[in-house]
């Protein structure tokens, strides 16, 4: 049992920004509302599609279940796409720039996810830390 790691909501501002074209993954582009982080994730659109200007809450835990106030919660009927994986990196090189920016780099079973921003939002990641990715759309 454990605490969140991240959370914020997110709206995706591109999609195969590249021109990636794969049958069953899209990679998105995506800018969070509260944090200001940027993101790069490979989603998985044949069973969850993704289309450019939807919102989403994405969250990232190293368990399913959390820690409250009121005993553990379970969280995973909360979301509707999950993916479980590790945090392979972390890279710094940004920290001498104005803003200061971190980048975060996992893998899902080959899907990637890159977020970057401010590092006060990225103090709870390590590498090699086990972790679930889980999204939820919003409505618009």
């Amino acid at each position: 049992m454990s605490e969140l790691l991240f959370d914020d909501f997110f709206k995706i501002v591109d999609v195969n920004p590249n021109g990636e074209k794969y049958d069953k993954v899209s990679r998105i582009v995506a800018r969070s509302e509260k944090h200001g982080m940027h993101m790069l994730l490979d989603v998985n659109t044949e069973i969850y599609p993704m289309d450019r200007k939807e919102k989403f809450l994405l969250a990232l835990s190293p368990s399913l279940v959390l820690n409250t106030k009121d005993g553990p919660v379970s969280i995973q009927e909360k979301f509707e796409y999950i993916m479980y994986g590790r945090l392979y990196d972390i890279k710094a090189d940004g920290l001498s720039r104005s803003p200061p920016e971190v980048e975060v780099y996992a893998s899902f079973g080959g899907l990637q996810l890159m977020l970057r921003g401010d590092p006060s939002h990225c103090v709870k990641f390590a590498v090699d830390q086990k972790l679930f990715l889980l999204i939820r759309k919003l409505e618009s």
